[in-house]
């Protein structure tokens, strides 16, 4: 029978959630977590469970590339799965950064699930097949099937069909197909063009993939001068949350004033962020939002003038769509009292 081996994170390895988050590179034996589920119609036996914290995978890359695949140099397997990962960010760059180097090293075929939101699928997309997985972890049976699905076909010589038919990301590959009906492009063509002069619904043969550029900003022409603004998407707010910003898939912010504020102190301020250990964050929000340090510099004549409020908001499960959103509703105060620059603090 033909072997499998499976990629997970520290939460669904059983190690512990946040906390854990630095878990180092471990393989078992066996069947870990999702492997259960994966183990009931995958036509491979998995073998061995990799766990890595994402925190670890996130702050030692390098070094949890080269532990890992030194634990898989005398392991025999046909296909490496990853996750699913869902919408977890730290998950799913770990999922596509791991399965990268496996089939760079190893050269067998690798397979994960990563939510459309979750900036792994944007930078992995390219290099594997990865599955449109759900946004949260109660989508696991789905994920798991349709990983499944794809990696039996892979692992039988099946022919892969498109990402609209199997469910994958596309890749940017385009294939010659015969059509079973036969019908010429000419027309194919002429039937698309009639649809769309009439309004109706067509597919194109063709689709071109819509790039979001966004623009390199000016440089600051005289930074002694220069009013700077922070804003964060740590989830830095009042003890009592008055906006009452979720603490993921956030859809709301907000705007707290630091004028005459030297530093954030805790107990005023924490997070209400869950993708990290609040403990550090909420001893010290300084830690995500700066005002200490930029207090500093603005004393040492470094920059002009802190902008008097800083701006804060979740990143953790947040729609590209709604960030988008908060920042243009973010960009009039700016505006209004003449920002220059912002930092931007993520986690």
């Amino acid at each position: 029978m033909k072997k499998a081996i499976l990629y997970i994170n520290q939460f669904f390895g059983q190690i512990g959630g946040e906390d854990k988050a630095d878990f180092e590179p471990e393989i078992r034996e066996g069947k870990v977590g999702p492997a259960l589920e994966f183990a009931k119609s995958l036509e491979a036996e998995i073998t061995h469970t990799i766990i890595c914290g994402d925190n670890f995978m996130g702050s030692h890359t390098e070094e949890a590339i080269d532990r890992i695949l030194k634990m898989l140099e005398d392991k025999e397997f046909d296909i490496f799965l990853a996750g699913p990962a869902f919408q977890a960010g730290r998950y799913g760059v770990a999922c596509g950064t791991i399965c990268k180097a496996v089939k760079e090293r190893f050269h067998v075929p690798v397979v994960t699930s990563i939510n459309v939101e979750n900036p792994g699928a944007e930078m992995f997309k390219k290099e594997m097949y990865i599955l449109k997985g759900g946004n949260i972890a109660s989508k696991m049976r789905t994920d798991v099937k349709a990983m499944v699905q794809l990696s039996n076909k892979i692992l039988n010589g099946e022919e892969i069909g498109s990402s609209e038919e199997e469910g994958y990301f596309a890749r940017g590959i385009r294939r010659q197909t015969w059509l079973s009906d036969g019908t010429p492009a000419s027309v194919r063509m002429v039937d698309m063009l009639v649809k769309k002069l009439n309004g109706e619904t067509f597919q194109t043969e063709l689709p071109i993939p819509k790039l979001d550029r966004v623009p390199i900003a000016p440089a600051v022409k005289d930074l002694k001068k220069a009013k700077i603004a922070l804003v964060n998407t740590g989830g830095i707010v009042p003890v009592d949350n008055p906006d009452r910003i979720q603490s993921a898939s956030a859809t709301r912010w907000g705007r707290y004033s630091i004028e005459g504020t030297e530093r954030l102190e805790g107990g005023v301020y924490k997070t209400i962020h869950a993708g990290f250990d609040p403990a550090a964050a909420d001893a010290d929000p300084n830690v995500i939002t700066p005002v200490d340090a930029l207090r500093k510099l603005e004393d040492e004549g470094v920059y002009g003038s802190l902008h008097p409020y800083f701006y804060s908001t979740v990143g953790t499960g947040t729609t590209q769509a709604e960030a988008m959103r908060m920042a243009q509703e973010m960009i009039p105060y700016l505006q209004e009292d003449n920002v220059d620059a912002v930092i931007m603090v993520s986690t």
